[in-house]
Formats: C-alpha cells, sequence, structure tokens
C-alpha cells in the first residue's frame, strides 16, 4: 500500500466480538477502543461499522442458538445493540474519547435527503473528534416493504458508508488472516493473496460462507464489499481483528492482510 490514510471506515464483524462459546470478546473490545481511540488522537478521521448486536443479545439473555424468526432476531437485536453500545462508551471514555451512535437502513442511504442530512451529522461528528458507531437498524429493517431497508450485511453496510463519506480507505477486520486461493480451513495449502487490483471470476470462485453461527457474512460479502470500493476507484484492506493493534500497522503504512484496489 503506498497512498496515504487520513479518513477511514473500519469494520469489525461479530466473529471478532463474540467468543466462539458465545461470550462476549471483553479483550477485543477493549483493544478496539484503545487503538480507535489512539489514531483518533493522533488526527484520523474514523467511523466504526460494528456488527455483533444479536451475538451481543444472545450472550446478554444467555442463549446459546440465533433464533430462526425474523421478530425474535430484530427483538434480539434491539437488545444487544443497547448492551453493544453501553460497552463501547464505557472502553472509549476511559480512552478519553467520545462515540456517536448511528443505526442506518437501506433507504435511509439511497433517498438523497436522508442521504445528505446522515452525511451531514458524521462530518459533523468527525470534525468534533467524536467516532461514529455504525450499525444497521436491525430491529426496524425488513424487505417486505415497498422498498428495500436492509442491507444483506454490514460488510455492504461499510462499504456504501466508506464510498458516501469518501474515504480513503475501508478496513475490514475479520476471523480470517487475509483473502487466500482456497478455503484455508479446508486445504493446508492454501495460500494468502496480498494484492487484489481486479476481481477475477477465479478469486469469486474462491470465496466460501459465514464461518460461525453468530455472523450473517463470510469471504463473498466481502468481495462484494471490495468490488464496491474498487468501482468508487477506492481501496479496501481485509484482515484479522483477532488483535486490533494491527491497525497501528495499516496506518503507518504497512502490507497487511489482503489489499484491494490499485
Amino acid at each position: 500500500m503506498t497512498h496515504k490514510i487520513q479518513k477511514a471506515v473500519v469494520k469489525i464483524g461479530t466473529s471478532s466480538l463474540v467468543l466462539p462459546n458465545g461470550k462476549i470478546n471483553l479483550r477485543t473490545i477493549d483493544q478496539l477502543s484503545f487503538v480507535l481511540a489512539t489514531l483518533n488522537n493522533q488526527g484520523y478521521q474514523l467511523i466504526l461499522v460494528s456488527s455483533g448486536a444479536i451475538g451481543v443479545g444472545l450472550a446478554s439473555l444467555g442463549l446459546k442458538d440465533r433464533p430462526a424468526e425474523i421478530a425474535q432476531q430484530q427483538a434480539l437485536a434491539s437488545i444487544g445493540q443497547a448492551a453493544l453500545m453501553r460497552i463501547y462508551s464505557q472502553r472509549f471514555l476511559d480512552y478519553q474519547t467520545h462515540v456517536a451512535q448511528l443505526l442506518l437502513t437501506r433507504d435511509v442511504l439511497t433517498y438523497p435527503i436522508s442521504r445528505q442530512h446522515t452525511l451531514n451529522t458524521i462530518n459533523t461528528l468527525l470534525q468534533q473528534n467524536v467516532i461514529p458507531i455504525v450499525n444497521e437498524n436491525d430491529p426496524v429493517s425488513v424487505d417486505e416493504l415497498d422498498h428495500y431497508t436492509t442491507f444483506s450485511d454490514n460488510d455492504e453496510l461499510s462499504s456504501q458508508v466508506a464510498v458516501a463519506i469518501d474515504a480513503d480507505e475501508l478496513i475490514i477486520l475479520s476471523d480470517i488472516d487475509a483473502l487466500y486461493d482456497k478455503d484455508p480451513h479446508k486445504f493446508s495449502d492454501a495460500h494468502i493473496i496480498k494484492e487484489v487490483p481486479v476481481l477475477t471470476p477465479e478469486i469469486e470462485n474462491a470465496a466460501s460462507g459465514s464461518s460461525t453461527r453468530f455472523g450473517t457474512g463470510g469471504m463473498v460479502t466481502k468481495l462484494r464489499a471490495a468490488a464496491t470500493m474498487m468501482q468508487a476507484g477506492k481501496q479496501m484492506i481485509l484482515c484479522n481483528g483477532r488483535d486490533p493493534k494491527i491497525l497501528f500497522d495499516i496506518f503507518d503504512g504497512h502490507t497487511i492482510g489482503t489489499h484491494f484496489g490499485k
């Protein structure tokens, strides 16, 4: 990566925020808050797109399995979003940084007036050194209406937000180190693809689905996010969110994970 980042969207997935046993990964949340607060103090403009509402909702109620019913999922998202923001607010305040919550639906970014109001809010928060924390408004997002209100996942949401606010980079923190030429969970000879200037059919065929019972995304959705960024002439990095301090290396210009774009 040769370009300099000034404004970035950082997306973290449910698999990084919820442990395999269903408990909240407080260590990752604390480290992420520390890193983003530090970068914010250094003058970088940052937006965090955070998944995890349903996963945290399950943890809050001591449940193990994600329900199939939409209404139950939306109720869990409502519970989990409040709990997740409480944790974020506490951790960021420990590092003397303020955060704000934005819950979005697809139509908000589709219609010009609501889109502009949303961008005005985000830009004002950034000017005040406040980090916006964005998630889909799951409790009210449905696709049975006359117009679509849902994003397919937060990978798509993060790319849409990044393009809308003219971010220099979208950084997706996942449960995998990078994009591989084949599924590394199944093939020991899988190799990392460090640079993807163009998405090819071969790369798309190497993608696989979600790897946890808590999340909704997978490599396919991350490639869609990359395509959105690249079509807008922007760039994306996919890397492992196990240790959020990896963001320091990215902002220092080191090659981490897979870099999409020219």
